[in-house]
Formats: C-alpha cells, structure tokens, sequence
C-alpha cells in the first residue's frame, strides 16, 4: 500500500523487452532497494527484479501494459516515485493501492492565483467515483478533486510544491495519466451494488 506522497522523481535509462515484460531501469536517489519490493512508478505498482546504488529495474507484464502508459515509456522520461509503507508510517494522503483503474487524458491546464488547475477526462466508469474534496491519484500522486466542470471531466489543483517534486509540473494538454479512484468509494460501490443499488 501507498500513500499517494510521491518521495523522489526518477529517469528511466533503459527500456527492453524481456520474460518478464516490458523491462525499465530506472535511476534514481534510492540507494537501499530489496529485490521483490514494491514501487509505485507513476503510480503503478511494480515489483523490484534487480538493483544498485542509484538504479532500480521494474517490468510491467502485458497486463499491466494493456491497462496503462507504460508501453509508451521512453528512455528520458521522468516518473514519480513511491515506496511502500511501513507500519508505523505517516499516512499523509490517502489509500493508495497502485492499481491504475485507467488512463485520463489532460483536458485543458490553467493558471489561477498560486494553483494550477488541470481538467483530466476520465476513462468510462470512473466519474461515479469522483466527490467533490474526496481523494484521486494522478500519476502516483495523491491529489483532491477539486470540482466536476463536465461529465466524466475532474479538475485537480496542483499546489506550488507539487510542481516542483513531482513530473504534474509538466502536464500540458493532450498528455495521459494514470488514475486512481478512491479505494474506499469502489468498495462502497461494491457493496450497495449487492445489496441491489446500481451506483452510488
């Protein structure tokens, strides 16, 4: 589990083909990795195959290609990421399970004040999710929904510091997203859903 508090930016500085899947090195500050260890890249949760000091290697199966950008993943290309917690740990966002539900698409990127609003179209299903101050992951990143402007539309608000430690500061439109909703609201769903009510 994580908690959507992105805790170092990476590179990726090789990609390949492997058994394993789509293989990705990745560089980074972490110097104390675990072979078999949990690692939310761009929030997607992937296992540890081998590392260094300063580098990590991760594959995404088809699976998960299928079901997110990884199979668009270049050399050069900065991800957010997160280590698993730990008992004991801060939860200073929410729920994290670093099971992408789909990716959304940037809608449109405005300046106003000190945020930065982005507006992400959801893939179908995930708008039933959505409450107005309630938690989303975009990108690894644990973010409040900040208003619905239009059906299967969110806008998130990215603070000053949010820019700066993690890759949304580059969000232009047109660019795709990992999206996680909120663990919580799905089981809630879940629930009413066999108890006889459709949707939330």
């Amino acid at each position: 589990m994580f908690s959507g508090l992105v805790d170092s930016v990476g590179t990726i500085d090789h990609v390949a083909e492997s058994e394993a899947g789509r293989e990705f090195r990745i560089a980074c500050g972490y110097d104390d990795l675990a072979e078999g260890e949990s690692i939310a890249v761009n929030g997607a949760c992937l296992t540890v195959r081998a590392h260094g000091a300063g580098w990590f290697i991760v594959a995404a199966v088809s699976t998960t290609v299928g079901r997110t950008t990884t199979g668009a993943w270049r050399v050069g290309q900065r991800v957010n990421l997160e280590r698993a917690l730990r008992l004991g740990d801060r939860l200073g966002g929410h729920m994290v399970l670093g099971h992408v539900d789909g990716v959304a698409r940037v809608r449109g990127v405005e300046s106003q004040g000190d945020a930065r609003l982005v507006d992400l179209a959801l893939p179908p299903g995930l708008a039933e999710f959505m409450v107005p101050q309630g938690s989303l992951t975009v990108d690894g990143v644990s973010l409040t929904v900040n208003a619905l402007p239009a059906p299967d539309v969110v806008q998130v608000s990215l603070i000053e510091y949010t820019i700066r430690h993690t890759t949304l500061g580059g969000l232009r439109e047109g660019d795709e997203v990992h999206v996680e909703a909120d663990v919580i609201g799905k089981y809630v769903q879940r629930l009413m859903a066999s108890a006889g009510t459709q949707s939330l």
